[in-house]
């Protein structure tokens, strides 16, 4: 595929990233509602319109920086609120709640490999329909799978910090979460050192590998 120009990489990459942070935040809140919290529910925060979840930082700014500079594009919008106490089983739900977001970008990274796969039949015959599902289906994998693998890493308060604190014996779980006030300097300080990038990269590299072989892209 060709090199796109700023504004192309920008019109390419808003759609997938507006989708994955929104339906990342949606499944949080529709699993909770499943377990028996309606907060998410109450608040209209189960929608996916993107304008109700949108982080004027971590939806917009972040994500626009991380694209003009290079590198993995990642972002985040307003947490969806999840009220513990009205789960019928706090400890496991509240894992089973901050599962459900990565799972549903593993999920959206493979509707957007199908349109990825759409775009590769139909070029050369429609292009003018071809070519934007190749581009926003290549950052659509992308994104969802950065998300997914950066939301993993057992750090609270990170979706694999709270899934590792609801496995953990009360004891434990308790002393890991503690971890959480500063779970986003550590972050920064990986991000700042270059380290995040070198942690992320090999899984993500797998999985689209993974993708990309079983839809033979």
């Amino acid at each position: 595929m060709e090199e796109l120009t700023a504004i192309q990489r920008i019109a390419t990459w808003a759609l997938p990233v507006l989708f994955a942070i929104t339906v990342h935040e949606v499944a949080h809140g529709w699993v909770a509602r499943r377990l028996g919290d309606p907060t998410a529910f109450m608040l209209g925060r189960l929608t996916l319109n993107p304008v109700k979840h949108i982080d004027p930082v971590g939806t917009v700014l972040v994500p626009l920086a991380l694209l003009m500079i290079g590198g993995f594009v990642f972002g985040w919008a307003k947490p969806v609120p999840v009220t513990w106490e009205n789960l019928r089983h706090p400890k496991r739900d509240m894992a089973l709640v901050a599962a459900a977001g990565p799972v549903a970008n593993l999920v959206m990274a493979l509707l957007w490999a199908g349109a990825m796969k759409i775009g590769m039949l139909l070029a050369g015959t429609a292009d003018a329909i071809a070519i934007p599902l190749l581009y926003m289906g290549a950052a659509g994998i992308m994104i969802n799978l950065v998300l997914m693998v950066l939301n993993l890493l057992p750090l609270p308060p990170l979706d694999g910090g709270r899934v590792v604190a609801g496995l953990l014996p009360d004891r434990l779980s308790w002393q890991f979460s503690r971890l959480e006030p500063y779970g986003l300097m550590i972050l920064l300080a990986m991000l700042f050192f270059g380290l995040l990038g070198d942690v992320l990269r090999p899984p993500v590299v797998l999985l689209q590998g993974l993708i990309f072989s079983m839809l033979g892209l």
